[in-house]
């Protein structure tokens, strides 16, 4: 049932659950703002009597507003909600005075002083971590992710740059059993089969590499609504790595169209016909690196190449 109030066009969802003769009744109301102070529209406002099945709920205006009248006197729990954002009030109501309650929702209410302690210290070592691993100090890095998954089990990205962590100290089953983690924990994570396709390549094991980077593809287009230029590349490097050049150039191919301005599979894609014998395609792709990267890695390397061969 919606009521329109003297306060503005607030609608309200009134429930009743009452049992035997009525009881005196009274107004809750208050706002909800956000971490920042500004109102929250279309926050869930849900008020639960703590001693009898009575349970109301309503919606925040476009200013934060809220409103619940027909409310018994006595003592409700009272829970904010937006998303994934949760704040939570006690409250007792009497008869002729109004209550007021105002919610804040941030990604920290809700959470008792403890639960803002932990999250505090997991933040803080996900943070040494990743300074760690950005520092090249590897060993402290794995120390360091594997103290957070214990805290945290569900933290996917915590597996996958222990995956990254392990395979540049060439740890290769811990490596690949994280990046494998890394998956479970995220199935459509594309960066996790990437990881995969990089240490099966490493490992010269091309048939999984390849298989893993197709996977990454194939996520990496679902996400983005198409081929993933860097999963493209990869993908090229592994079927070059096996030999497999004609192959190798069609990745080369989909990953410069993908982006442009990716001047290594530019340079790829002219190694490829090189070896294919496709000169002028070589030379073009060449040229397409320089475009992209004039002064790149590979750039002298790139000029040599154009002065040699015939246009």
């Amino acid at each position: 049932m919606r009521t329109h109030l003297i306060r503005g066009s607030l609608a309200l969802a009134v429930l009743f659950v009452m049992a035997g003769p009525a009881a005196a009744q009274s107004v809750i109301r208050g706002r909800v703002v956000d971490q920042g102070g500004k109102p929250v529209d279309g926050a869930v406002v849900t008020i639960e009597a703590t001693e009898s099945n009575r349970r109301a709920q309503v919606k925040t205006n476009r200013n934060g507003e809220f409103m619940q009248i027909g409310l018994p006197s006595g003592r409700y729990n009272v829970t904010a909600t937006k998303d994934n954002l949760k704040a939570v009030q006690q409250a007792t109501i009497t008869q002729g005075n109004p209550t007021e309650l105002n919610f804040q929702l941030s990604p920290t209410s809700g959470l008792t002083p403890e639960q803002i302690k932990q999250n505090q210290e997991t933040q803080t070592l996900a943070e040494q971590a990743i300074a760690a691993m950005r520092a090249g100090r590897d060993e402290e890095a794995i120390k360091l992710f594997n103290d957070l998954v214990v805290k945290v089990p569900t933290c996917s990205d915590c597996y996958y740059n222990l995956g990254v962590a392990y395979s540049k100290r060439q740890q290769f089953n811990e490596a690949e059993a994280s990046f494998r983690k890394a998956t479970e924990l995220a199935p459509n994570s594309a960066d996790a089969y990437t990881g995969l396709a990089n240490l099966y390549n490493a490992q010269k094991k091309f048939d999984l590499a390849q298989q893993a980077s197709a996977k990454a593809a194939e996520l990496a287009g679902a996400v983005g609504g198409g081929g993933s230029a860097e999963a493209l590349y990869n993908q090229g490097v592994i079927l070059w790595n096996a030999g497999k050049f004609a192959e190798a150039k069609e990745q080369f191919e989909k990953a410069v169209q993908a982006d442009p301005k990716l001047a290594m599979a530019y340079y790829q894609l002219g190694m490829a016909n090189l070896n294919l014998g496709q000169v002028p395609a070589a030379r073009e792709a060449f040229e397409g690196y320089l475009k992209a990267d004039p002064n790149g890695p590979k750039a002298a390397e790139v000029q040599g190449f154009l002065k040699q061969l015939p246009q």
